[in-house]
């Protein structure tokens, strides 16, 4: 693995009660994020809720969501919620943000799943006036706190879609990418290309996604069922869980192919429950 690629831990969601577990072990071991994914019609805890315990269990380590759907909630809310995170763990909030794909979770919300990307792009241009400590407009004032940097916490955005990924160089700081190192190239090169196109300074945080379970069969076959349950409704879960890492080896050709794209972070999303798959992780970098 090239020096300079962080290795972060996506955290399951089967067992919330012992994510504290998790979170403490990572935080005293070699990772820099404790990611956590966003659903509404499931069995999974609510992200910013589960984060902001999380961040108060450790120190050091980058709490992310991963991706929140942003659409399914209020924005003046959201604002308020992420910035009072973001300055409550000094700046430790990394906003993963996305539109999701269930109907369901909009139906749940009173929401449009058509209109989604473009709701996304409107809360995008709202969170970034209030996080500069801006009006709401219309005779409404500010909307606070402060959060710990000006204009925000730090945003990347998901998806596969050109819009998905234009929307990173538009009101982004990166792209998360949850895409196989054969296909990841040619998402980043497209996110360095917007990102060229609307003169934006620097170049874009990249993290990419893998599925991994560490440890004897009882535990690789508990993520496995998980990991299909919930993708269940892409029709596609055998092969995702086909796509699943499952020994050192593998884990370690990923985070390598990764850095060689310029990935600037690796998520090593779990589903199975066992905590004990974090020191195991930890031995493997």
């Amino acid at each position: 693995m090239n020096v300079g690629t962080d290795v972060g831990i996506g955290l399951p969601i089967g067992d919330p009660a012992a994510l504290l577990t998790w979170a403490r072990r990572a935080d005293a071991g070699p990772f820099s994020t404790l990611g956590l994914l966003d659903r509404l019609v499931y069995d999974n805890p609510e992200p910013l809720v589960a984060l902001a315990v999380l961040a108060g269990a450790t120190s050091r380590i980058r709490v992310q969501t991963e991706v929140l759907l942003a659409p399914l909630r209020d924005t003046a809310l959201l604002v308020k919620q992420a910035a009072t995170l973001d300055r409550m763990t000094g700046g430790r909030l990394v906003l993963g943000l996305g539109i999701g794909g269930r109907d369901d979770d909009h139906q749940a919300t009173g929401t449009d799943p058509r209109t989604r990307g473009r709701r996304l792009d409107e809360q995008m241009a709202v969170m970034s006036r209030l996080w500069h400590g801006e009006p709401y407009g219309d005779g409404v004032g500010p909307i606070g706190p402060v959060p710990a940097r000006i204009g925000g916490p730090e945003i990347l955005f998901g998806g596969f879609r050109p819009a998905a990924l234009e929307r990173v160089a538009r009101w982004g700081d990166g792209f998360l990418c949850a895409a196989a190192p054969s296909w990841a190239g040619g998402l980043f090169d497209t996110v360095r290309g917007f990102w060229k196109e609307y003169g934006r300074d620097g170049r874009p945080r990249l993290m990419a996604q893998v599925n991994v379970a560490l440890g004897p069969p009882d535990v690789i076959d508990d993520a496995r069922g998980r990991m299909h349950a919930y993708y269940a409704f892409t029709g596609m879960a055998d092969r995702m869980v086909a796509g699943l890492l499952t020994t050192p080896a593998e884990i370690r050709a990923a985070l390598a192919a990764f850095a060689d794209l310029g990935a600037d972070e690796v998520v090593l999303y779990c589903y199975g429950i066992d905590p004990e798959q974090v020191d195991r992780l930890a031995d493997v970098l």
